[in-house]
């Protein structure tokens, strides 16, 4: 029996349509389930340690809790400011299987954080894979050993560079018997 039949992408101070759009195109082709835009708010700024110059990730996935409505929807937040969790540097991204909400962050997707020339797309891609690999937190899916597996643990952005937007076939067995996929 599946699980969920959507996801939902909520956005913190980011207004980008055209990129939201390719998300939602991009992560309903991948999951084979539906993706809709929720909506923009503010940074949760309870979250924002001025020490470090970053904002805790687990503060924005208690705003995400509160957005959920019905238990078959996944909540994924995108947010361009830099995120962290204690005991580690940053983190790409964060997800709560429990609750079915997860967080990327496209700081350091961009290649203007590494001082290299932006590429549109490949912030796309690497956008893509973030989101996909939270979203297979939400489904229960653990680090994948398999470096293209989109469910492999990126470490540096040389990481998800290297993996695919795609779960391997392990992965994609476990994950699509919590999809109610379309048909």
């Amino acid at each position: 029996m599946c699980n969920f039949d959507r996801v939902l992408i909520k956005t913190f101070s980011l207004n980008d349509k055209y990129f939201i759009d390719f998300l939602l195109k991009k992560i309903s082709e991948v999951l084979k389930i539906d993706a809709y835009y929720l909506n923009n708010s503010p940074l949760p700024y309870d979250a924002y340690d001025g020490f470090r110059k970053q904002f805790l990730a687990e503060k924005f996935l208690e705003n995400l809790i509160l957005e959920k409505s019905e238990e078959s929807e996944i909540i994924l937040g995108v947010t361009s400011v830099d995120l962290y969790e204690p005991g580690l540097n940053f983190v790409f991204g964060m997800a709560s299987p429990f609750y079915s909400v997860a967080i990327i962050s496209t700081k350091r997707l961009h290649n203007l954080f590494y001082a290299l020339p932006e590429d549109k797309s490949l912030f796309f891609e690497r956008s893509l894979k973030e989101a996909i690999h939270e979203i297979g937190h939400t489904l229960g899916l653990e680090h994948c050993p398999n470096p293209k597996c989109v469910m492999h643990f990126s470490n540096s952005i040389v990481d998800t560079d290297k993996k695919s937007y795609n779960f391997c076939d392990n992965c994609w067995e476990k994950a699509k018997d919590k999809l109610c996929i379309k048909v």
